[in-house]
C-alpha cells in the first residue's frame, strides 16, 4: 500500500523542498518506488529536478503536470480522472516526479468553496476526494511505496486538503523565533483541519472522488538551517533547537493527540519524546546546495569533481558525508515508522 507523507510547514524558508528531494532520493535508493509530488506553484521542486531542461518540459508535455492531472474534476469536465505520465530520473530509476504549475492555485477558491462541506452542487462535492484520487491513480500506475507532497508555505485550502489527504505528516522548521511561532500557530490550526476531515468523510463519502478515510499522523520535526561548531549545533542555534521542541512537546503534541493524530508509542524512537520528536537535526547545507543544483542529485551524492580541489575538496568530502549519514538515518526511520 502506497504511503503518502507531506512536508508542511506554513513558514517559510524552512527547506521543505530540499528535504522532500533529498529523502525521496534516498528512500528510492534504497529500493521503494517514489513518487515525488511538487503541490507548490513556485514549483521549485520541479526545477530542482527538470533543471535547464524546465521550460521544455511544459512545451512537449504540457499535460503531465498536477494541475492538469486534476483539472477534470475542477473544470468540470465530463470525463473521469486518470493519471499523467511522470517523470522518471534517469539518475535514480526508481524515482519519479509529478511536475508543479504555477497555474495550480486557480484550483483554490472552488476548492475553499468546496471545503465548506456544501451539499447542494455537485460538481463541487467531487473536489475535495479530488487530488487524493488522482494521487491513488498514479501511485497504482507506477506502483509506488511512497508519495512525498512538497506544499507551499501557507494555509491555503490546498494545503489542507492535501494535508488531510496525507497518511503522515513531518513539520520541517528552522532554528529562530519565528519558527517556535509557527509550531504554536500549528498547534491550532491542524487540530481544525483533522476536525474538518471528520466531517468531510461523512459528507462527501458518496461523491465521484471519495475523501480519505484515515487522519494523518504525525511523525516527526526536522530541525534544519544551523551552524555546527566542533560537530555540535553552536550555542545559539542550540537555544532554538530546544525551543523548538519545548513548543512541540507543550503546544503541538497536547493539540493533535486528542484528535487520533498520533501514532502508536511504540513507533517512535525512545528518544524522541524528550528531544520534541525530532527526526534528524540537519545543518545548513551551504555551499553544496549549488553543486547539488549543478549535477541535478541530492547533497549526499555530489561527485568529487564538482566539489572542488585540495583543502576544499577534502572539507566538502566530509560535509556530503555527514548529510549522507543523516539522510541514511531519516530514511530508516521514515520506513519503519511507516510499515
Amino acid at each position: 500500500m502506497t504511503k503518502k507523507i507531506c512536508l508542511f510547514n506554513h513558514k517559510g524558508g524552512v527547506s521543505k523542498t530540499t528535504t522532500s528531494y533529498n529523502l525521496g532520493w534516498k528512500l528510492a535508493r534504497n529500493g521503494k518506488k517514489v513518487i515525488l509530488v511538487d503541490a507548490d506553484p513556485q514549483c521549485n521542486l520541479t526545477g530542482l529536478v527538470l533543471g535547464e531542461s524546465f521550460d521544455d518540459f511544459y512545451i512537449q508535455r504540457p499535460k503531465d503536470n498536477l494541475k492538469a492531472g486534476i483539472s477534470a474534476a475542477f473544470e468540470a469536465t465530463p470525463i473521469p480522472l486518470s493519471s499523467i505520465d511522470c517523470f522518471q530520473i534517469p539518475e535514480n530509476t526508481n524515482l519519479y516526479l509529478v511536475p508543479g504549475h504555477i497555474g495550480l492555485s486557480e484550483y483554490e477558491v472552488p476548492l475553499s468553496i468546496a471545503h465548506q462541506l456544501s451539499n447542494t452542487i455537485p460538481t463541487l462535492k467531487n473536489l475535495p476526494g479530488a487530488m487524493n484520487s488522482f494521487l491513488e491513480l498514479v501511485s497504482e500506475k507506477y506502483n509506488a511505496d511512497y508519495i512525498i507532497i512538497d506544499m507551499n508555505p501557507s494555509l491555503s485550502s490546498i494545503n489542507q486538503n492535501l494535508f488531510c489527504l496525507s497518511d503522515f505528516f513531518m513539520v520541517p522548521t528552522s532554528t529562530d523565533y519565528f519558527s517556535v511561532m509557527a509550531i504554536n500557530s500549528l498547534s491550532s490550526v491542524l487540530p481544525k483541519w483533522e476536525k474538518w476531515a471528520k466531517m468531510a468523510r461523512v459528507a462527501f463519502n458518496d461523491s465521484s472522488y471519495p475523501f480519505p478515510t484515515t487522519s494523518t499522523k504525525f511523525l516527526g520535526t526536522i530541525v534544519q538551517n544551523f551552524t555546527i561548531r566542533n560537530g555540535e549545533p553552536s550555542e545559539a542555534f542550540q537555544k532554538w533547537i530546544d525551543e523548538v521542541a519545548k513548543a512541540v512537546n507543550e503546544k503541538l503534541l497536547p493539540a493533535i493527540n486528542p484528535e487520533g493524530m498520533m501514532l502508536d508509542s511504540q513507533k517512535y524512537k525512545a528518544d524522541q519524546p524528550q528531544n520534541g520528536y525530532c527526526l534528524a537535526e540537519i545543518p545548513s547545507f551551504s555551499g553544496l546546495i549549488p553543486r547539488s543544483q549543478r549535477g541535478r542529485m541530492p547533497v549526499y551524492e555530489v561527485p568529487d569533481n564538482l566539489l572542488g580541489v585540495g583543502t576544499v575538496l577534502e572539507q566538502y568530502k566530509i560535509i556530503r558525508d555527514r548529510f549522507l549519514r543523516v539522510f541514511d538515518q531519516l530514511a530508516d526511520d521514515v520506513e519503519n515508522m511507516t510499515n
